[in-house]
């Protein structure tokens, strides 16, 4: 069988668009990636991004849910920090009742936000410290072994919703392997780390009640196009996209201005953004991901299609899916 691909959406705001069509395009794809054969798709929690649609997860899983049948759905992820785990443990058990067996709880540590964002989250920097033991007591209320007497998550109690570390560091890793949950490591965007942390994860497993054996998923870019050309003319725009969303604070630069950007310092910390990336046609880019697969030693992808537009977008999901052979 081939190795399992699954989709981070991250719910893009195109230029010219609203969230609505963010929406209805969320929903097109995990319908065609239904069909093509992927195993999951994620979204992730992000704030006050005005170009990320994805900030109420938990409600657009559930939209997703609605238009799809037997796709694996789920968070890549819920910013546990920000949350009680009671209320995400409520949230994902309501999810698992309504659509059983198809859902899945990615759990990350990140602010997901700035500083601003922070505080209007009503959350501080020293959020972040309590993660182990809020994941825990999140596993707690959906399993129905609560660790606050008397506290139970209705719904949540007994629908053991399977929980996901997600990481681009070695604490990440590091949990993971102790409680014994499968790690996701975010290599689209924060490749630096990725082999040590695997190498740890694997090493330090800690069979649990979950999972037996450790479990890697890895995160790569893909735009693939049917040719070469297309691809690279594809990969250079959204490497242009990026610089304005994270250099231009409010403003947009002209082809010619994110190009000198990208030449510079700043702009090569973007382009390190995108190192684990599969572009290309067909042929080059499944050699690509096999390649990225076996360096990761992971398990399943979790592919982030970074065409700019709509249309070239689904088509690297076909393309991808129909070279890959699922």
């Amino acid at each position: 069988m081939a190795l399992p691909l699954s989709i981070l959406d991250l719910a893009h705001i195109g230029e010219g668009e609203t969230a609505r069509d963010s929406f209805t395009a969320s929903v097109a794809l995990a319908q065609r990636a239904e069909e093509l054969g992927y195993k999951r798709i994620w979204y992730a929690e992000h704030h006050n991004m005005p170009s990320i649609a994805s900030s109420a997860t938990s409600v657009l899983i559930a939209h997703i849910a609605a238009h799809t049948r037997t796709i694996r759905l789920g968070a890549g992820g819920v910013m546990l920090p920000n949350h009680a785990p009671l209320t995400i443990a409520e949230q994902f058990g309501t999810l698992e009742t309504l659509h059983p067996g198809r859902i899945d709880l990615g759990l990350g540590r990140a602010p997901g936000s700035d500083q601003q964002t922070m505080r209007a989250l009503r959350r501080t920097p020293s959020s972040a410290d309590a993660f182990p033991q809020d994941v825990l007591e999140l596993q707690g209320y959906l399993s129905g072994e609560s660790r606050i007497p008397g506290v139970d998550a209705t719904p949540g109690k007994g629908t053991d919703v399977p929980l996901y570390i997600l990481g681009s560091s070695l604490f990440g890793a590091q949990l993971a392997a102790t409680l014994g949950l499968p790690y996701a490591f975010a290599s689209h965007f924060a490749p630096a780390a990725l082999e040590e942390a695997v190498a740890l994860y694997r090493r330090e497993f800690k069979p649990s009640a979950q999972l037996a054996e450790p479990y890697v998923m890895a995160a790569l870019n893909v735009i693939a196009a049917d040719t070469t050309e297309e691809a690279q003319e594809q990969f250079l725009a959204a490497k242009r996209l990026r610089v304005s969303r994270f250099l231009g604070r409010g403003r947009t630069f002209t082809p010619e201005e994110a190009d000198l950007i990208l030449a510079s310092a700043a702009g090569q910390q973007i382009l390190q953004m995108t190192k684990y990336s599969a572009v290309g046609d067909p042929g080059e880019v499944t050699k690509y991901v096999g390649q990225f697969a076996a360096h990761a030693q992971a398990d399943e992808l979790i592919v982030v299609f970074g065409a700019p537009g709509r249309k070239a977008w689904l088509r690297s999901a076909e393309l991808l899916a129909q070279a890959h052979g699922l």
